[in-house]
């Protein structure tokens, strides 16, 4: 039978059955209704593991072309994965999601998002950093998880504005020696020169102060670094604990998990060593699955967390069930 309007009415009391007083439609709109057109909610979400609050941030989205955006797999078994998770099949929306740590007032955010560098529709993070009631001037530390734009540029505006004036800046040692190596920017192609340059513009005026840190050492109380290599040299996750809590912080292992999760195997576009990237994101998909343990990534759709389940040859990210309170 053909789903249409008709159809659905005749299959419900409405349909057959009056309605004392006025319907639905008549009814007069009510003060403070939102006009056409109005924002959405702030982007944030806080959730606890163990003593240490978590709050994800978000810095809205991006579109990408979807042709090319997996290198190892045709564009219709692309699109097909796309239509299955009923989003559209010519572009990517590519969102992005930060976390504030805050462990008895003291503030670490893991990545910064976008600044005023990224696409039209991202640039949400401050707004939606203050409504969720911080301040800039509050942040203690800055953990960066690789060097990529869209987690970095919000450390320091375009006109070299400092965001964050008292926060320390811990960076992956590997990330740090790769993208600062003069030698490896000038022999990378043309089209990667600029990733380099704008590790410089973010980090150049305080290098001396960054400090490096070693994957499997506790860098802030509770933050463990483990190594992720693959997407970037130095690509960095996190395991989070405190108490009996625990939240494996995925960073950039997948890019949509509707692609990457269910296809841990294909590879992104922003992949530099696919076959590494591939071989970490199965491993640690399949430890968060055998552990069920939390799990929160950077472009997952907001909040960013859930649990992965296996699902055949591949796996599923399962949202969390949405809670008002801690």
């Amino acid at each position: 039978m053909t789903l249409t309007r008709r159809a659905i009415l005749a299959g419900t009391a409405l349909a057959v059955t009056p309605i004392a007083g006025p319907s639905f439609a008549q009814a007069p709109a009510t003060p403070g209704t939102a006009a056409a057109g109005a924002k959405q909610a702030p982007g944030f979400y806080r959730y606890k593991v163990g003593d240490i609050e978590v709050t994800a941030i978000n810095d809205g989205f991006a579109k990408r072309p979807l042709e090319g955006f997996v290198k190892n797999a045709e564009l219709s078994l692309v699109q097909q994965a796309m239509k299955d998770a009923f989003l559209p099949s010519d572009a990517l929306p590519i969102t992005f999601n930060t976390l504030v740590l805050n462990q008895n007032g003291r503030l670490t955010l893991i990545d910064t998002g976008n600044g005023d560098s990224g696409a039209p529709t991202a640039g949400t993070w401050m707004a939606n950093f203050r409504a969720a009631g911080f301040d800039p001037a509050q942040v203690d530390t800055v953990v960066f998880s690789h060097f990529h734009g869209d987690h970095i540029n919000g450390f320091r505006l375009k006109d070299g504005t400092a965001v964050f004036l008292k926060a320390e800046a811990l960076v992956p040692a590997t990330e740090w020696d790769f993208w600062m190596d003069d030698g490896k920017m000038a022999q990378a192609p043309e089209g990667m020169k600029g990733a380099f340059q704008g590790v410089r513009r973010v980090f150049a005026p305080i290098a001396k102060d960054v400090k490096r840190y070693e994957a499997g050492k506790e860098i802030v109380p509770g933050l463990t670094a483990v190594a992720a290599p693959g997407h970037t040299p130095g690509h960095t996750a996190y395991m989070l604990s405190s108490g009996n809590g625990k939240l494996m912080i995925m960073s950039d292992l997948t890019n949509h998990p509707a692609l990457f999760v269910r296809n841990p195997d294909w590879s992104a576009i922003f992949d530099m060593d696919a076959d590494q990237a591939r071989a970490t994101r199965r491993r640690m998909l399949d430890m968060a699955a055998t552990e069920r343990a939390q799990v929160a990534f950077y472009h997952a759709p907001f909040p960013a967390t859930g649990f992965i389940a296996r699902d055949g040859t591949g796996f599923a990210l399962v949202p969390i069930q949405w809670t008002p309170a801690l």
